[in-house]
Formats: C-alpha cells, sequence, structure tokens
C-alpha cells in the first residue's frame, strides 16, 4: 500500500495502523521512548534510516499529535513524546516481547550493525558496579574492517558516552569479541558466562571491571524472554 493511501476503515485498528504501521515510524518511537530527544542522536539509534526520512517522519508524528518540538536553553531541537505518544510503550513493547519469542534468532542475527549495538549497549550500561573514576572500556570486533572495528564508552559520574574514534584516555578493559557473538549475548540468545568460558569473548585488563561485566553491560530489555523457537 502506498505510505499515502490509507485504509479507508473506521475500525480503530485501522486508524491507528495508519499512523504507528509507516516504515521506520516504530523504530523512531522506540528511540523516543528509550529517552532520546535530539536529531542527531535519533539518527545514531536509526544508523540506517536516512535523515530526510528521519526528518519527515519526525513531522509526521507531530502532526499527529504524538510527539511535541521545542527548545532547550542551549537552543538544540527536541523531541519529546506527548501523553498520546507515551500511551503507545505498551505497544511497542509488546512488539519486541512478541518479535523475542516468536522470531527466529538466526533470522535475527543475520541483522548486525556494530554501531546500532553499540549504542544500546551504551544507554545500557549500569555504572555503579565500576569504580567511581573515570572508567573507559573499549570494545574490538577483530572481523569488521579497520572503521568499524573500534568503539569506546567512557564512564564517568554516571554518564556513558559512546566514541568511535579513540577518546586518548588509558584503556582500563578490552573486550574482544565476534560481533554476532557479543550481539546473541545482548539479544539474550547466547549466555556471557559460557561465551567468555569458551573465549570467544576475551577480556583484557582490570580484573575487577572483568569480573564485574554480568553487572555492568546491561543487555537488551528483551534479552530475559523465554524463547519460543529456536
Amino acid at each position: 500500500m502506498p505510505e499515502h493511501s490509507g485504509y479507508g476503515q473506521f475500525c480503530p485498528v485501522a486508524m491507528a495502523a495508519e499512523v504507528f504501521c509507516s516504515r521506520w515510524t516504530p523504530l523512531v518511537l522506540r528511540e523516543l521512548m528509550a529517552g532520546t530527544s535530539r536529531f542527531n542522536d535519533l539518527r545514531r539509534g536509526l544508523p540506517r534510516m536516512s535523515p530526510a526520512l528521519l526528518s519527515k517522519r519526525l513531522k509526521e508524528l507531530e502532526k499527529a499529535g504524538l510527539v511535541s518540538v521545542s527548545r532547550s536553553r542551549g537552543g538544540a531541537v527536541e523531541y519529546v513524546l506527548t501523553p498520546a505518544g507515551e500511551d503507545l510503550k505498551d505497544v511497542v513493547r509488546g512488539l519486541g516481547t512478541w518479535g523475542s519469542r516468536w522470531v527466529e534468532s538466526q533470522l535475527s542475527l543475520r541483522n548486525l550493525d556494530p554501531t546500532l549495538l553499540m549504542w544500546d549497549m551504551r544507554r545500557r550500561l549500569v555504572p555503579d558496579p565500576l569504580p567511581p573514576r573515570r572508567c573507559t572500556i573499549q570494545f574490538q570486533y577483530p572481523e569488521l574492517t579497520a572503521s568499524k572495528k573500534n568503539y569506546w564508552l567512557v564512564v564517568e559520574k554516571g554518564d556513558v558516552d559512546l566514541c568511535y574514534a579513540d577518546p586518548g584516555y588509558d584503556i582500563d578493559l578490552l573486550v574482544r569479541s565476534p560481533l554476532r557473538t557479543l550481539t546473541a549475548v545482548w539479544m539474550g540468545v547466547a549466555k556471557l558466562g559460557n561465551e567468555i568460558s569458551a573465549g570467544t569473548i576475551e577480556l583484557d585488563g582490570d580484573p575487577a571491571i572483568a569480573g564485574a561485566i554480568r553487572d555492568w553491560l546491561g543487555l537488551s530489555p528483551f534479552a530475559k524472554q523465554e524463547r519460543k523457537v529456536a
């Protein structure tokens, strides 16, 4: 069905689908629900979505009353869910829960994306188990090209920053893993401890930080869902 065409039905399911089911819209809502409010940060969570299409979808969501637009004190434009947008949280969570239960994990693991994985890991990381000083954790995916091989999470005073270039700090821990393996752990398809024991995930650096990885490495909010398919 062309994007400009409606379903032509008064049914609430049809009317809601006209707003919710446009390509990329559920993922834009997912990012907003995760607390992302600025355009460039939305792009980091949606790396395969063109800026032009993202701008279009945000305008559509604003017109539909799901998103409000404001400016911060610094003048930056911010996108925030309205009560109507907030009311879709259960719908988005339900989609994720269903996907975790019923979509074959091997199909999901074909869609590997290191940028998205690191962005998700950045916002799910739990700072409390780490030392109170600044901690720099490097993630390395040896099989990827040089431009996509290395990422750094810098944790300081409870804030977590994702760097795509070496920030120049001493590395407290190096996590080396195939992208597929760490993605499987993030999704709850594989167990972190098993992969470390098998040597597919290697930890090199501060023993205390390495030993606490199960505590600070937050996983997908859907990782604990019981899977109905292998």
